[in-house]
């Protein structure tokens, strides 16, 4: 059985890579970053941001030799305010600034709209989950369920919901048999994806 554990500072990089490889094909960022060497300029610096962001403010869990990682954001933290980029060394913008002038337009357009979507959707504090990934390699073995578990383990005994949003069919099938419904879909047509808002309703609720 595969051991999960908390992300280390030492395995940062290796977690980095985890999500570069599980996302390479991904409809999402291929919509918002359409030229191949922009996402291998890009995506390792947005996944450096955003295991610094959910390690300072949730929980990062990951497998031995980082074979996937799943990346949260606690209660109250799910929005990157002005101090929690400053606490992060900024890595979140810094990755942003990468982009070619046209991306980074679409780019912060689309996140504008999704997060007004995710206040609306979920207005109540939750946890977050704002990166799953497995490499390739490793997917189908059930290392995805096993890296939401504790926090779904959590959030069920503090009574707390979670959310994510998610691009593909597959994936709502995947996070339907953890517990998460469809509240929301929304087609992002000028970058080319769509994507599901699921919610997992807090422990002994509807």
């Amino acid at each position: 059985m595969t051991k999960i554990v908390e992300l280390a500072s030492v395995e940062r990089e290796r977690a980095v890579d985890a999500l570069v490889s599980a996302f390479e094909e991904d409809v999402m960022w291929r919509g918002l970053l359409p030229s191949e060497e922009e996402r291998k300029r890009v995506m390792p610096a947005l996944w450096r941001g955003v295991l610094a962001y959910c390690r300072h403010y949730g929980r990062v869990y990951t497998t031995e030799r980082a074979m996937g990682v799943s990346a949260w954001t606690a209660p109250g933290y799910a929005r990157p305010t002005l101090w929690r980029v400053v606490r992060t060394r900024f890595l979140l913008m810094q990755s942003v600034r990468l982009m070619a002038r046209d991306s980074r337009s679409r780019f912060m357009a689309i996140m504008k709209q999704i997060d007004a979507l995710h206040v609306r959707l979920q207005p109540d504090p939750h946890w977050y989950l704002w990166a799953l990934g497995v490499r390739p390699e490793h997917q189908r073995q059930g290392l995805g369920a096993a890296l939401l578990e504790p926090v779904l383990e959590r959030a069920a005994e503090e009574a707390t919901p979670c959310y994510l949003e998610t691009e593909t069919e597959t994936n709502v099938r995947f996070y339907g048999k953890q517990g998460f419904d469809v509240v929301h879909e929304e087609a992002f047509d000028e970058a080319g994806f769509r994507l599901w808002f699921m919610r997992k309703p807090p422990s002994g609720t509807g």
